[in-house]
């Protein structure tokens, strides 16, 4: 059943029109007809059935059924604070997160990061990136968006962002994910393309993050981003 999300939902209204991105993707994407049922949710929890009633040019409307219970998000509370790669490198890593049952993405600035963010760019990128969250929660069945902050430099997220388990991935560390202790909140700190440097990992070190590795190969950004999420969802999360 096709899913939507959609800030407007409220219990209090059960018929109302369908924002116009919603209805672009339902109607002229999918060739949706009145009838149809989907499902929409708000990023908080909150999701019903729903029927298209009306499926006009440029507007269509729903009436919501029942209030749906969902049951997928992860136990673990995890923190991502990614290394800003370009394009689709950085989109990827934020739909598998997405899909992983990430609770927070932070994108970081580190010191092999190739992409300038300031101003018009920054705003529009972050933009760019709630798109790719709110795909990849219509798409895998979630019902919370994560929360997605804006652009931090290094120093500062070492500084503002301490969990129960703080990870720094390094393929040269000594210690594997099986040899930790179970945690309730994880943070995890993943560089970007190029990785990150010497220095920036005894930075992390320094500020009490433990550095990791999951093999002897090394990973692309965006595919460590999902190893690791999936390693420590299967140790101490849901999945396996």
């Amino acid at each position: 059943m096709p899913r939507f999300y959609t800030e407007i939902l409220s219990s209090s209204e059960s018929e109302f029109v369908l924002p116009d991105d919603v209805h672009r993707h339902a109607v002229q994407v999918l060739r949706l007809k009145p009838g149809a049922n989907i499902r929409l949710f708000n990023g908080q929890g909150m999701e019903y059935e729903a029927e298209l009633t009306l499926v006009e040019k440029r507007q269509s409307r729903v009436c919501l059924g029942q209030l749906v219970e969902t049951q997928k998000e992860s136990p673990l509370d995890i923190t991502l604070l990614q290394g800003i790669s370009r394009g689709e490198r950085m989109d990827f890593a934020i739909q598998k997160a997405v899909e992983l049952g990430v609770k927070k993405i932070v994108p970081v600035i580190t010191e092999r990061c190739n992409v300038q963010l300031s101003g018009d760019r920054a705003d529009k990128r972050f933009n760019h990136w709630t798109g790719v969250m709110v795909s990849a929660c219509e798409q895998s069945g979630r019902s919370f968006l994560p929360e997605l902050t804006a652009v931090q430099t290094y120093s500062t997220v070492l500084a503002d962002y301490k969990d129960e388990l703080n990870l720094v991935l390094d393929p040269l560390a000594q210690k594997g994910f099986s040899e930790l202790s179970k945690p309730a909140s994880l943070t995890m700190l993943i560089g970007p393309e190029g990785g990150l440097s010497d220095t920036e990992i005894e930075m992390a070190k320094n500020a009490g993050y433990q550095a990791v590795q999951f093999g002897p190969r090394i990973l692309r950004t965006e595919t460590a981003a999902v190893a690791a999420l999936a390693v420590a969802q299967t140790l101490w999360g849901d999945l396996g």
